[in-house]
């Protein structure tokens, strides 16, 4: 009896042991609750595969539902698959006389980008609040049955295992394990991409790098309206350099056009601010605030500026997506170089410091005398939506990570796949937004003024195709990877292919390859391309014009 008690009491300590609690595995294992996480989660279920979703966040679809409403979305035509089941999701919640608490649907402009926000014909909805959008990823979850591990971080450091070119498994800083037999990177940061040891670029390319007219530093390239018309003075005393520079402008040279450098697009805070006063919160007075660091910005109203209200895109129910517009605006240029590689520590940082400066823009718009008196009073009709970010101070909870690491894969887009100069091969998707860049850097010219660089807007003639070798590493980094947010291109096709539809038709199109893969069991590089064409076509995804 004495073997059999043993047995049994080794089988009852494995069972009961903490470490076999912290194991999880599945067939697919996505990091990232982005919108491309959930898509491509979604996907994996319905081709009967089992998927963990391990999410940093506790809150799921990252920008869709962290603030970005007034949807980037391009040709609305070329949105097949779950991304358009989302949106259509969106028209049947607005189609509730409920989803109207502040506003009546018919006083509701109907303003979207191309096409009007509710478009009825197609049974869609473009234009949306953030709680409205995070309510439709849960829904996902719920009604697919997926499981979601919540504040679960990657340990970065040594937490990736790898064995014959393949990631067997991941940790994470609370020392969970998740094994699985594909894995999906659907963060902003590509943290997994960088973990596993795939190629990746972080930055601008030399335009020499892939034959490219609108990489690298583009000094004095002015496509949008977010650039100094006016000859504004660097200096603390104007004219006078030994006075120092005012604040939030860089001391360095800009570089020379073409070049290619480590600097990323500014990022910022997607707000929702709300014109109901009894639904909005006044904008708080920081308290580091120092007004000195928007002094710029006064002298840009002081030289005739105008558009301050031009980017408070109207969303339902009296509520705006807030973004970037003009010379000194909620893009806090040069302050991001380091996030994508910094530790968690120090992104939480440039993540405060972000907050700090675009929460004292708001108060200062608000209250300094150095603002004209017309936008002072027009700005006491906003403030924080007291219904969105409900649990973050009314603050959105996912800062507007414009790009970060990307990947370099088995092929790699550039602006002559967007702009239409080559055929690409083996579409998984479509996007067809301009070659879009934010600022880069705010430098002092050769005469002593002020002047942003980075600013590109370039549109294709028509939507293109995205190339399944954009969402894989090279084979020799990793055979069981798939990456549909920080995808193989360069920082001029990246500004396009960058919006929230297309990371969901990409976190969809990615399971799809994923679930195949697993099925005949070969590395993801290796699958039958037409195989795969066939199940997106069959999800109503569109891959070429």
């Amino acid at each position: 009896m004495r073997p059999i008690l043993s047995l049994l009491l080794s089988i009852l300590i494995l069972s009961c042991s903490p470490k076999q609690k912290d194991h999880f595995e599945a067939d697919i294992i996505i990091y990232g609750g982005t919108s491309a996480g959930i898509t491509a989660a979604v996907q994996a279920k319905k081709m009967g595969k089992s998927v963990i979703v391990v999410s940093p966040d506790r809150h799921l679809g990252g920008l869709s539902s962290g603030g970005l409403g007034f949807t980037d979305t391009g040709n609305k035509a070329v949105i097949g698959g779950l991304a358009r089941e989302f949106y259509h999701r969106l028209y049947l919640h607005y189609e509730q006389d409920s989803a109207w608490k502040w506003q009546k649907r018919e006083e509701y402009g109907n303003k979207g980008q191309g096409t009007p926000a509710i478009d009825g014909e197609n049974r869609t909805m473009w234009i949306f609040e953030p709680h409205a959008a995070e309510r439709v990823f849960e829904d996902f979850v719920k009604e697919n049955q997926l499981e979601i591990h919540r504040n679960e971080w990657l340990d970065r450091e040594g937490g990736v295992v790898k064995e014959n070119g393949e990631i067997t498994s991941f940790r994470t800083l609370s020392g969970k394990i998740y094994r699985g037999k594909v894995f999906i990177d659907a963060t902003y940061e590509g943290d997994l991409v960088a973990a596993a040891g795939v190629s990746y670029h972080v930055g601008r390319e030399g335009n020499s790098m892939y034959d490219e007219t609108w990489n690298g530093v583009q000094v004095g390239v002015y496509q949008h309206r977010h650039y100094f018309r006016d000859s504004i003075s660097a200096y603390k005393i104007p004219g006078d350099p030994s006075s120092g520079l005012l604040p939030e402008i860089s001391p360095n040279l800009p570089g020379k056009n073409g070049d290619g450098d480590k600097l990323l697009q500014a990022y910022n805070f997607r707000m929702a601010l709300s014109r109901n006063p009894d639904n909005r919160v006044p904008f708080a007075k920081p308290a580091n605030y120092d007004p000195a660091r928007y002094e710029l910005l006064a002298r840009v109203y002081e030289a005739g500026w105008n558009q301050t209200f031009e980017k408070y895109d109207p969303i339902p129910n009296l509520k705006t997506d807030t973004n970037n517009h003009g010379p000194f605006s909620t893009d806090y240029i040069g302050k991001n170089y380091d996030y994508p590689e910094a530790s968690y520590e120090r992104r939480k940082e440039i993540i405060k410091e972000h907050e700090d400066y675009q929460k004292g823009l708001m108060y200062f718009l608000s209250n300094d005398p150095k603002v004209p008196e017309d936008v002072r009073k027009e700005m006491a009709n906003y403030g924080l939506a007291k219904d969105e970010f409900t649990d973050n101070g009314n603050w959105p909870h996912q800062i507007y990570v414009r790009e970060a690491r990307r990947m370099v894969g088995a092929y790699v887009m550039t602006e002559h796949d967007v702009l239409g100069a080559k055929e690409v091969p083996q579409p998984v998707g479509m996007g067809s937004y301009s070659l879009d860049s934010h600022n880069t850097q705010r430098f002092v010219t050769p005469g002593g003024y002020v002047q942003n660089e980075g600013d590109i807007g370039v549109h294709p003639k028509q939507p293109y195709s995205i190339s399944y070798g954009t969402l894989v590493p090279k084979k020799e980094d990793c055979s069981n990877l798939l990456v549909p947010v920080c995808v193989s291109s360069s920082h001029t096709a990246f500004g396009s292919i960058r919006m929230e539809p297309v990371f969901m038709i990409l976190g969809q199109s990615a399971a799809a390859a994923a679930s195949l893969a697993i099925d005949e069991g070969i590395a993801v590089q290796d699958l039958d391309y037409e195989k795969l064409r066939k199940v997106l076509l069959e999800e109503k995804q569109v891959l070429e014009n």
